[in-house]
């Protein structure tokens, strides 16, 4: 299986090439914005994996690398959703319209699998415990409007040019190698100022993680065993973590004990945020797969890994 995989360099995608290189040749496309050539060196020096560095919003540099592949994985994307208060097209433009670029540069190149890392903010504001068909509540920040864009857009492409599309809507994914997230952030900070850390929101905010071996799991086990023209799947734990365990927990495990945790108060971490979400993951136990870590336990393993990686000397 010959593998493109757009944002390859970065955290999920990095973690996704591991385990793709092993099924044959990949094609990692990445413009090393966020992402780091360090996570699939290893790979690079090996032959195993080709690193195209460039925007998939040049059409004309996405088209020529993505031809002679049999699938593509695009998990490209805005990674941390507070940068589009910032920037508001940042998700028009690295959410909906690359992945256009994408699907078109995979249609002219009569590439017809299509794999997209799609996210549970596609969900809206609710904390009801969302299935697939539960998108009655319209996403309220420019990440998650970019996903469910992306989602239409895969699903015209599939009724209109025959391509067959799995589409994975991912919990927070946590793990080593983060480049975003709350864990890494609050490590950080701790970093910085061992003596206290500070806290958006009331750190009752909770959410389904993920931990990113059980997501690049799922996402190949959708791949694998799928057969619908459009497959649509929650790849999630079915319960949460509050803000207020992720933050305890790092306070733990910094070099500098004892730090004192300030809430901001408030039930958003900042606005677009979805205080409390939960994610259903009925149908992928169905079709055979379970993520293998609850949500305490992915944000335990990455706390232990990050601030491995934050505080380690050097």
């Amino acid at each position: 299986m010959r593998s493109f995989v757009l944002g390859g360099a970065g955290f999920v995608g990095s973690h996704l090439v591991d385990r793709l290189v092993a099924r044959g040749p990949v094609t990692v496309y990445d413009n090393l914005s966020v992402g780091k050539r360090a996570f699939i060196q290893a790979h690079l020096d090996r032959g195993a994996v080709k690193l195209v560095v460039a925007d998939a919003l040049d059409e004309g540099a996405l088209r020529a690398a993505i031809a002679g592949h049999d699938v593509v994985f695009h998990l490209s994307a805005n990674p941390e959703a507070r940068w589009g208060l910032e920037r508001t097209r940042l998700d028009l433009e690295q959410g909906t319209l690359v992945t256009y670029n994408a699907l078109e540069a995979a249609r002219l190149a009569g590439i017809t699998r299509f794999v997209f890392a799609s996210s549970g903010t596609v969900y809206g504001n609710t904390a009801e415990p969302c299935g697939e068909t539960d998108l009655g509540i319209l996403p309220f920040s420019l990440y998650g409007a970019s996903k469910i864009a992306g989602e239409s857009m895969i699903a015209a492409f599939v009724e209109c040019f025959g391509m067959t599309a799995f589409i994975c809507r991912l919990g927070n994914v946590v793990g080593p190698r983060g480049t975003h997230g709350a864990i890494l952030d609050f490590c950080k900070k701790l970093k910085a100022h061992p003596e206290y850390l500070d806290v958006l929101g009331d750190g009752r905010q909770a959410k389904p993680y993920l931990h990113v071996a059980d997501c690049t799991e799922g996402i190949l086990f959708v791949l694998d065993h799928a057969n619908e023209r459009l497959n649509i799947y929650n790849v999630a734990p079915p319960d949460t973590t509050s803000v207020r365990r992720i933050a305890e927990l790092c306070v733990a495990a910094a070099p500098v004990k004892g730090a004192r945790i300030e809430y901001a108060g408030g039930t958003q971490g900042w606005p677009g945020d979805v205080p409390v979400s939960r994610i259903k993951p009925d149908k992928l136990a169905a079709l055979g797969f379970r993520v293998r870590n609850t949500s305490d336990r992915a944000v335990e393993l990455a706390v232990e890994a990050v601030s491995r990686e934050v505080f380690s000397p050097g």
